[in-house]
């Protein structure tokens, strides 16, 4: 091989990672139709998917399980917001089918195995102006960090978080994602403020006693977290809004709470707990530091939290 092929060839593996990661974001936004795919490329049909469980998995597969006949409508349901994006916002933010349908089901699994509740085991998508939103008490949007809420969703998302509703945001990282997020909620709930949670909160304490600094619950994407084993890096890098890259070094779980207390939003800032849940079979390393130590107990404790307050 000469020299100019070894450059070349040397040139090209390392554009690799960046190159999946830009892949594996357009396939995400590219619609069609109303056709979205999975990072699996499986095509999911936004107007008429109902539920996790008929999409294929794209990593490992997903447990399956059955509820007791009679009860199958007294449980927990995992409920994923399709959402729009923002062309204008940071382009390395996600669209809202990143982890899916892995992630929903495996957490289900995982917080029915782990706790007292009993969960939907096919969970549950849908956008905001769906009636059947207010039949459920938890949602959850992935990569929020280009949220753009249609004219029409504001006034039913500040309904349903002002009667009892709670909405957890995940897997956004750097400040431009934040601006981008608190932007749309300003629009939803203008009269609030989100709050930092002192690691000193029962949310962290209530099933995994997560007695550790913020930072040690940090899960990463799962090439990284794969990594972090060699350079002990467990954050990602993204674009700043006014150029260049910012190392999200530091996570944060930040809330916004009623006149009572009680929780009606929450975001976990610079965390990927949705790849801890998406992609536990794939790597040993990843499932045992990440999957088991940060993302589960994370995610159980936040909804056995919020369903129990």
């Amino acid at each position: 091989m000469n020299r100019a092929r070894k450059i070349l060839l040397l040139a090209l593996v390392a554009a690799l990672p960046g190159a999946f990661c830009t892949a594996q974001r357009w396939r995400n936004r590219a619609s069609s139709e109303g056709t979205i795919y999975t990072e699996g490329g499986v095509p999911v049909n936004e107007d008429t998917v109902k539920t996790a469980r008929e999409i294929a998995s794209h990593s490992t597969g997903t447990p399956e399980w059955t509820n007791e006949t009679g009860f199958e409508q007294d449980v927990f349901t995992f409920v994923r917001i399709i959402r729009d994006g923002s062309p204008y916002d940071s382009p390395s933010a996600g669209s809202w089918i990143t982890d899916f349908p892995d992630s929903d089901l495996n957490l289900s699994f995982r917080l029915q195995q782990m706790t007292s509740l009993k969960v939907d085991p096919d969970g549950r998508v849908m956008r905001l102006t769906d009636p059947d939103l207010f039949n459920y008490p938890w949602i959850y949007m992935v990569e929020p960090g280009s949220l753009l809420l249609r004219d029409e969703e504001v006034p039913v998302l500040r309904k349903y978080l002002l009667n009892g509703g709670v909405l957890m945001a995940d897997d956004f990282w750097g400040e431009w994602q934040w601006e981008s997020f608190h932007r749309e909620i300003k629009r939803v709930l203008s009269e609030r403020q989100f709050v930092e949670l002192p690691m000193d909160h029962p949310i962290f304490h209530c099933v995994f006693d997560l007695r550790v600094p913020k930072n040690k619950l940090q899960t990463p994407n799962v090439w990284q977290g794969s990594r972090s084993r060699n350079d002990g890096v467990t954050w990602e890098r993204h674009r700043r809004k006014e150029g260049g890259w910012e190392e999200c070094t530091e996570m944060h779980v930040r809330a916004i709470l009623d006149e009572k207390g009680r929780m009606m939003v929450i975001a976990v800032h610079n965390c990927d707990n949705g790849d801890g849940w998406e992609r536990e079979g794939e790597d040993d390393y990843f499932f045992h530091e990440f999957s088991e130590k940060r993302a589960y107990p994370l995610g159980i404790n936040i909804i056995f939290y919020l369903m129990t307050h």
